[in-house]
């Protein structure tokens, strides 16, 4: 039996055991959500996820911890199909709803910073989205130094974004400064390394200047 098969195995079990609205339930049914996502069954993933976000805001309400993190996964899924505005509003609620529960520098709501601006950039509102994720960048250089996965991430992002707007040698000093960094701290078949240094080497065969 695939894993796929196992988790849609405990969704049926948890339901007729538990009951489709009990926590248990919706957090086997986001986890099946989590594995049709990664193999590509988006709508699938997406109407679990919509249940998930429906059965925990009635448990929960519509400021709960559970219900932003089923939101911002749903979020995902729209913007992975295509409904950027769609995205952009569910993630400006769980923005909302982060800062409103723990405050404008902690790390979720920093997270939720970051992943809203990925979504605004990919409308085509780079001058937006970049002024979001300097802040962003900024707190968590302050906060947790510059070298923190979260910061490493937002720098990223920022590197792709001046990339996309034609700002080439700034966005490959930024990728660059990410590479260095993990380099420094992980070891070298990392994931994140190994990303790293794979958007570099796109970025070289895309036309950066030979004088780097």
């Amino acid at each position: 039996m695939t894993a796929l098969a196992d988790l849609e195995t405990v969704v049926v079990e948890r339901q007729r055991d538990l009951g489709v609205a009990h926590p248990d339930t919706l957090t086997a049914m986001l986890d099946l959500a989590e594995a049709l996502w990664a193999e590509g069954h988006l709508g699938r993933a997406r109407k679990l996820e919509e249940a998930v976000v429906a059965g925990r805001r009635a448990l929960y309400g519509e400021a709960h911890y559970d219900t932003l993190k089923a939101l911002g996964k749903l979020a995902a899924t729209f913007g992975q199909q295509g409904d950027l505005a769609q995205a952009r509003k569910l993630q400006e609620e769980v923005a909302a709803g982060m800062r409103a529960l723990y405050g404008g520098e902690h790390r979720e709501t920093l997270r939720a910073v970051n992943n809203l601006a990925g979504t605004i950039a990919a409308i085509g509102d780079f001058d937006a989205a970049s002024r979001l994720l300097d802040e962003t960048i900024e707190t968590l250089s302050r906060l947790f130094g510059e070298d923190d996965r979260d910061t490493l991430t937002a720098t990223g992002n920022l590197a792709a974004l001046l990339w996309q707007s034609g700002q080439r040698d700034a966005a490959y000093l930024l990728q660059e400064q990410v590479a260095a960094a993990l380099r420094r701290s992980v070891a070298a078949d990392d994931p994140a390394l190994l990303r790293a240094r794979s958007v570099l080497d796109l970025m070289l065969r895309d036309g950066f200047a030979e004088s780097y």
